[in-house]
């Protein structure tokens, strides 16, 4: 029986596929790819983490946990977000265990956006904003991250978005797919507004960790008068390389966090929770895995640099956090569309079209460097050797 297109909803409709699924799902057509376009962590989950893991099943950690997830984890997010984002939480009122980051935007989403309210979105930004926007009957409403302002978010061009049907804006630092770091200063500059015109903040912090050249990360839930009108959002995927594992937390006020809870019950219960088990070992099991990680990250950052630099045509801004860089490529006359393609037919090489990110991502490409430098060595090599034989021809 065929299905009746007449059973899908609008909103279903209204949903765009996601342009870095596409590029990594025409990927498998060919051989011997390398791929630079999902951003997950190559590492392996740290041994202690995974160790915590067998140790929860062997315990019976194997049944229902509370919808705001279990005590202890609850527990070990709000000492982390106190240590480390200076954020002071109550784990029994203001603090819920989600699936991922996704989870977590999701619910924050549907707990507060109403059917036609408008909802900033950066752009270029995570593809998910907007698609996990239309699914609450709201309208995302871009902000453009311009190249000459390093993709930092303008506070006055916030203001000449927001109208009487505005209800939040989402902030992402570091940023995906640009890899930029709201200072302290912006971030304060943007807070200003938000409490004059009493919006919401939805705070996608799923970088937090992975920062360079002596930045800190700055959560505006930190700053004044805001902690109670921002809904921070964590999670261990990018963190602690736990991206399978599927866990996160939510930081927010009582009222907030209630609700979420009620609509995590019906959505998916709770994540699982051998995972919050593995989760609190992490997050009490010190930082040093996770300077190694970032170390690395920096090394292939820094060999990105260097090898797109010796590309004419490539014209990067560095980023500063994460693990991506978003190349200009207009250098090159081509849509973003047609230049990730040739690479991926004439390199053998996946990059994300910068249109994935959004209208204003047109012009660049993001290209992850979540693999091996011998990988990114590689691909760099076979994309300089079919641009250069393009401009000969």
């Amino acid at each position: 029986m065929m299905a009746n297109c007449r059973w899908i909803s609008s909103r279903a409709n209204l949903v765009p596929w996601s342009g870095v699924r596409k590029m990594f799902n025409l990927a498998q057509k060919y051989k011997d790819v390398i791929n630079l376009s999902v951003g997950e962590p190559d590492f392996d989950t740290p041994r202690h983490v995974i160790e915590a893991a067998i140790k929860a099943m062997k315990e019976a950690y194997t049944h229902y946990t509370p919808n705001a997830g279990l005590k202890e984890f609850r527990e070990a997010a709000a000492e982390k977000v106190k240590r480390e984002n200076r954020i002071d939480v109550d784990p029994e009122t203001e603090v819920m265990a989600t699936v991922g980051a996704m989870g977590g935007l999701s619910l924050a989403i549907l707990t507060i956006v109403e059917l036609g309210d408008e909802v900033l979105i950066p752009d270029p930004g995570f593809p998910s904003y907007r698609a996990q926007v239309i699914l609450a009957g709201g309208r995302p409403v871009p902000y453009v991250l311009r190249e000459e302002d390093n993709f930092l978010v303008d506070a006055e061009e916030i203001r000449k978005l927001i109208t009487d049907k505005t209800k939040a804006i989402i902030l992402n630092t570091p940023s995906n797919p640009t890899g930029s770091v709201y200072s302290e200063k912006v971030l304060r500059a943007i807070s200003e507004i938000v409490i004059e015109k009493d919006l919401v903040v939805i705070s996608d912090e799923a970088y937090e960790a992975i920062v360079y050249d002596g930045l800190k990360h700055v959560s505006i839930a930190s700053l004044p008068d805001m902690k109670e009108r921002t809904i921070s959002i964590f999670t261990l995927s990018k963190t602690y390389a736990m991206t399978g594992w599927r866990i996160g937390f939510v930081a927010a006020n009582k009222d907030i966090i209630s609700q979420m809870i009620k609509l995590q019950e019906h959505i998916s219960a709770h994540p699982s929770s051998i995972s919050q088990m593995a989760a609190v070992a992490a997050l009490k099991g010190g930082d040093d895995c996770v300077k190694k990680m970032v170390a690395e990250y920096n090394r292939r950052r820094e060999l990105l640099l260097k090898k797109l630099s010796e590309i004419p045509g490539f014209k990067c801004t560095r980023p500063q956090g994460a693990f991506y860089i978003f190349p200009n490529i207009r250098g090159f006359n081509m849509s973003s569309e047609d230049f990730a393609m040739q690479i991926l037919e004439k390199a053998k090489v996946v990059v994300v079209p910068g249109t994935a990110f959004g209208k204003h991502g047109e012009g660049y490409i993001r290209i992850s460097y979540a693999t091996s430098r011998e990988k990114l060595t590689n691909a760099l090599l076979r994309i300089k050797s079919v641009l250069s034989a393009q401009e000969k021809c």
